[in-house]
């Protein structure tokens, strides 16, 4: 999959369990600083004195962000940073975080602040109680357009019906996840990640906790539109067949409109409409003939994708892990590394 995952510091002399934060950063320079400064005060009031560290992944970055890390990191030793040699999308970049998180429970949360760093020693009394995913649940949506908020409830409206798994509705990848589902989830070598649908997928005890969703703190969402497209796609693509068992529908309809009008041809014998009749009969078929292409072209890309083996992403730097290597790899079993032990 990724790199090896690095072994951290030393955890404290009282054994205390280990709270993982991992962060995916990109072209987050007006937030970052704010957003260690509440994460940071956050994780202050953990229950039980519980330790913590926090896992900042660049994601090829273009502005001052990678600078600005190396900075918080240097400053404040719970910090760890890995920083990936180019943009390599959302959800390979938690997958990166959570292969160097070292915690007991893991934490993933953006760091654009619409997701309340508040929130999350709530998650941790939650796993505390025995769950193992506690999953962040949108009460409400501040500062979000009318068209974001209904595109959002259709994702999660075809989800639903499509989908092999239950995927909670209003729902993000803010959540806290046990260390046997984040192990569950490396296990999982496929390059197209969904990962809410992934983490649903591995069962476990899953309970949701509310939040009120604020408005971005500063800079520009990272989500236009033909993101949410392709995350659409690759929801519907990595968890159902649907759309293949549709086609084998849709192509016996169109069997069967055909048949049914060429009879009524024969039946009825037009005059003069025979050759507008083929026309449009042959541009329905090419139509039907060219959906079907694009629809298995998109699985087969997939399967190309997976079979060339690449590695989800490359490792430029790493800072505040005992050892800090360079570019990862994916292990030959397709499986994750194994955790380092703690010094």
């Amino acid at each position: 999959m990724g790199p090896d995952r690095q072994e951290p510091p030393p955890r404290s002399a009282e054994g205390r369990a280990l709270l993982s934060v991992v962060v995916p950063c990109f072209d987050e320079e007006a937030v970052i600083g704010e957003a260690h400064r509440r994460l940071a005060a956050a994780l202050g009031t953990l229950p039980g004195g519980m330790d913590f560290e926090l896992v900042y992944v660049d994601d090829g970055s273009r502005d001052a962000t990678p600078r600005l890390l190396r900075e918080i990191q240097q400053a404040d030793r719970r910090v760890r940073l890995v920083v990936l040699s180019r943009n390599f999308g959302q959800d390979l970049a938690i997958t990166a975080g959570l292969e160097h998180a070292a915690g007991d429970a893991v934490v993933l949360i953006d760091a654009d602040l619409q997701d309340p760093p508040e929130v999350i020693p709530e998650m941790v009394e939650r796993w505390r109680q025995g769950v193992a995913v506690a999953y962040g649940q949108r009460t409400e949506r501040e500062g979000e357009s009318r068209f974001k908020l209904w595109t959002a409830a259709a994702f999660y409206r075809l989800i639903a019906r499509v989908s092999e798994v239950s995927i909670p509705r209003n729902t993000g990848n803010f959540r806290l996840m046990d260390r046997a589902v984040v192990e569950a989830f490396l296990s999982m070598p496929e390059s197209a990640r969904f990962v809410r649908g992934m983490v649903t997928w591995t069962g476990f005890r899953q309970e949701p906790v509310p939040f009120r969703r604020a408005a971005r703190f500063a800079g520009d969402t990272k989500w236009p539109l033909r993101h949410m497209i392709r995350l659409g796609l690759d929801a519907v693509l990595s968890f159902s067949d649907l759309p293949l068992r549709l086609l084998t529908w849709f192509g016996a309809a169109a069997l069967a409109a055909s048949l049914a009008g060429a009879g009524l041809l024969l039946a009825l014998r037009p005059v003069g409409g025979a050759a507008a009749t083929v026309v449009v009969a042959a541009v329905f078929l090419g139509g039907v003939q060219l959906l079907v292409a694009g629809v298995l072209g998109e699985y087969l890309g997939r399967i190309y994708r997976e079979v060339r083996r690449r590695p989800l992403y490359l490792v430029a730097e790493r800072l505040g892990f005992a050892t800090e290597g360079g570019p990862g790899r994916r292990p030959p079993s397709g499986g994750a590394p194994r955790r380092a032990p703690a010094a």
